[in-house]
C-alpha cells in the first residue's frame, strides 16, 4: 500500500517550475511553501549539512506572508515569487555571512547582494541562508573548518563533490526547489553528477560575476544554475544571465535567446564521444560504462554517437597551460589573505600550495599559457566541424569517503595535485564552452554518476534542448531518490 504524500511532501516534491505554477495558481500559499521547506530542512539538514547560516524562521515566514499579500493584490515579483533559495557561500547576500568556508572570513557580513543574488531576488525568491562550500571554493569536496563536511545525498558518508556541494545536496534532498552555484574546475558539474541532478556551466560571459576583483582576465569562473529538471536549469539561467555594465565582457543577447521551447529534433545530432582521451585520463571502473549507457539513450532518440578524434593537442600541454592560468588567478584572489603571515596557519594546505606555486610566474609564462589556450580553443572549434556536441564523463571517480581530503590514486595512477583527479572537467572551462552534466545512472553501491555534454561557443540554448530531450529518456534514473 502506497502511503499518500503529506502536503509538505507534495510541495517539496515539485520542481521549481511546477512550484512556481502552483504558487501563482494559489494552490499553495507562500507561507505553506516556506513551512514545508523549513520542516524538511530541520529534519534532514543536521545529517547532511548542506545549508548553513540559516535565517530565523519567523523572519522567513513573515516574508512569505508578504509575498502572499502581494499575490492577493494581483502582484507578482516574478517566476520565483515566494520560493525559498539559499545562496552559495562564495557569493554575497545582504545581511548574511559570506564565509568562503574560511575561518578568516567567519565574521564577514555582506552589506549588499551580489549581482546573481540580486537578479534572483528580483525574480521573487526569498533567501533563507547559504549553501556550504569547500574553503575558498577550492577542491571538488565540500568541507571546511567553519561549518564542517557536507555529506552526499545518496550516502552521507561519501563526498558531495564541490565546490557547489551544499547547493546540490540541498537540491537532491528537496531542501531547495532549484539551486545556484559557480564553476571553475567543474563546481557546477561534479556535485550535480554525484546528486543525480543537472548542473550547467554557461558559456564564458553568459552570467556576469559581480562583485569581482578583476573583470578582464579572470573569466575561468562563472556562476550558473542547477536543477532537478532541465526546464528549471534553463529558467534559472535566464534569470541569472544578461549583460551588465559592471562586467564588460558579459554577453548581451536578445531576450528569448535562451528559450528551450523552440523546436528541436535530436535525430541526426552528432555526438562526439571523447571517453578517457585514449586512456590519458585514468577512470575508476564502471564510469565509462555508465556514460556509455547514457550515450545509448541518446542513440535511441536518434542521435548519432561516434568516437571523437582526440583534442588535436597533447592533453599534457593543455594541463600545463591550465595550471599556470589557475595558479595565477587563484593566487591573486587569495593574496590579500596572506598579507599577514599569521593568517597562513588558518589557510588549508591546498590553498597555500596554489599561492606558493604562483610565486615567480612571469608575464611571459602567463602569456605563453594564453597562446596555448588560444590554440586549444581553435582545436575545439575543429572538433565542432565534425560534431554538434561533445561528451565526456563528468568525474573520474565515484563519490569517495568524505573523511578523505581528495583521491590520491585512480586506477593505480598517483594524482600529483589535489585536483588532478578532476582533470576531465577542464576542457569546457578552458575553451569557454557551455557544458551540462546529465545523469547516467548508478553503480552497484547506489552512487550516482554524470556525463558532460559540451556545446558550441555560446550554444547554451541548443545544449539545453539536447539535455531536455535526453531527460525524457532517463525517467527511470531520475526517479531514483536518496534513501532518507
Amino acid at each position: 500500500m502506497t502511503t499518500p504524500l503529506s502536503t509538505d511532501d507534495e510541495i517539496t516534491d515539485l520542481d521549481a517550475s511546477a512550484l512556481s505554477e502552483a504558487i501563482h495558481a494559489r494552490r499553495f500559499s507562500c507561507r505553506e511553501v516556506m513551512e514545508a521547506y523549513l520542516a524538511r530542512s530541520q529534519r534532514l539538514n543536521p545529517t547532511f549539512n548542506a545549508l548553513v547560516s540559516l535565517r530565523p524562521d519567523d523572519e522567513l515566514l513573515a516574508e512569505a506572508e508578504a509575498c502572499d499579500a502581494e499575490l492577493a493584490r494581483g502582484e507578482s515579483r516574478g517566476w520565483m515569487h515566494g520560493m525559498p533559495q539559499a545562496i552559495k557561500d562564495l557569493a554575497n547576500a545582504a545581511g548574511l555571512p559570506t564565509t568562503l568556508g574560511s575561518p578568516l572570513m567567519h565574521d564577514f557580513i555582506a552589506d549588499e547582494d551580489g549581482l546573481m543574488t540580486a537578479r534572483m531576488k528580483a525574480a521573487g525568491c526569498i533567501v533563507i541562508g547559504k549553501t556550504n562550500v569547500p574553503e575558498f571554493g577550492l577542491g571538488s569536496h565540500t568541507f571546511n573548518e567553519v561549518f564542517g563536511t557536507t555529506g552526499n545525498a545518496y550516502d552521507p558518508g561519501r563526498s558531495a563533490g564541490g565546490s557547489s556541494g551544499g547547493a546540490t545536496v540541498a537540491l537532491a534532498l528537496r531542501l531547495l526547489p532549484v539551486a545556484d552555484g559557480s564553476d571553475f574546475m567543474g563546481s557546477l558539474r561534479n556535485p550535480a553528477a554525484w546528486a543525480n541532478c543537472f548542473g550547467l556551466r554557461p558559456s564564458q560571459g553568459r552570467v556576469p560575476l559581480w562583485p569581482a576583483q578583476d573583470v578582464w582576465i579572470n573569466q575561468l569562473v562563472t556562476e550558473g544554475p542547477m536543477g532537478r529538471s532541465v526546464r528549471d536549469v534553463a529558467r534559472l539561467l535566464q534569470t541569472q544571465a544578461g549583460w551588465s555594465a559592471d562586467s564588460p565582457l558579459s554577453i548581451a543577447d536578445e531576450a528569448g535567446a535562451l528559450e528551450i521551447g523552440a523546436a528541436f529534433d535530436p535525430r541526426q545530432q552528432r555526438i562526439g564521444w571523447l571517453g578517457d582521451l585514449d586512456a590519458y585520463l585514468p577512470m575508476e571502473p564502471g564510469i565509462l560504462d555508465a556514460c556509455e549507457h547514457g550515450l545509448r539513450r541518446l542513440e535511441k532518440l536518434g542521435c548519432i554517437v561516434e568516437p571523437a578524434a582526440r583534442l588535436g593537442m597533447a592533453p599534457e600541454r593543455v594541463w600545463d597551460a591550465w595550471l599556470i592560468w589557475r595558479r595565477v588567478l587563484v593566487a591573486s584572489r587569495l593574496a590579500p589573505f596572506t598579507l599577514k603571515e599569521a593568517n597562513r596557519s588558518h589557510i588549508k594546505p591546498e590553498a597555500l600550495w596554489e599561492i606558493d606555486q604562483a610565486q615567480g610566474c612571469t608575464a611571459n609564462q602567463f602569456l605563453a599559457a594564453s597562446v596555448t589556450r588560444t590554440s586549444f580553443h581553435q582545436k575545439m572549434l575543429e572538433l565542432f566541424q565534425q560534431h554538434d556536441f561533445l561528451a565526456l564523463p563528468t568525474t573520474q571517480v565515484w563519490p569517495f569517503d568524505a573523511s578523505e581530503r581528495w583521491p590520491r590514486e585512480i586506477a593505480d595512477r598517483t594524482m600529483d595535485t589535489y585536483h588532478r583527479w578532476m582533470e576531465v572537467v577542464i576542457y569546457a572551462t578552458f575553451a569557454g564552452l557551455p557544458c551540462i552534466s546529465v545523469p547516467v545512472g548508478f553503480n552497484d553501491e547506489g552512487l550516482p554518476m554524470g556525463m558532460q555534454l559540451i556545446g558550441r561557443p555560446r550554444g547554451d540554448a541548443g545544449l539545453l534542448r539536447l539535455a531536455a530531450a535526453y531527460e525524457g529518456a532517463i525517467g527511470d534514473w531520475l526517479a531514483r531518490r536518496p534513501d532518507i
